[in-house]
């Protein structure tokens, strides 16, 4: 049996994809894993992760990001977001480093 929280939920703009993570933690013990659930119409795609893959996954990703905000000043991300949309909150300690 597993316990999943989830972390982070949105909806991409261009697409209407909906992505989630949730953290994984088992009955039996072990190292929690991290799930991305991405929601395409009736369709899921999902990886379950270890915290080192998304660690390197997180950072390429961010750093992606940073990149493409700095060249447009900042409106790549703006177009289509609403409330529905945001981010949820960050919960403190949970080792993300960068927080």
């Amino acid at each position: 049996m597993e316990s999943a929280t989830t972390l982070f939920r949105c909806t991409v703009p261009w697409g209407r994809q909906e992505i989630e993570l949730q953290e994984l933690r088992f009955e039996a013990g072990g190292a929690p894993l991290l799930r991305l659930r991405i929601r395409e119409a009736k369709r899921f795609t999902i990886f379950d992760i270890d915290a080192a893959t998304a660690a390197r996954w997180g950072d390429a990703m961010a750093e992606w990001g940073r990149g493409q905000l700095a060249e447009d000043g900042g409106a790549a991300g703006a177009q289509g977001h609403d409330e529905a949309s945001a981010e949820a909150p960050h919960p403190e300690g949970s080792g993300h480093a960068g927080a």
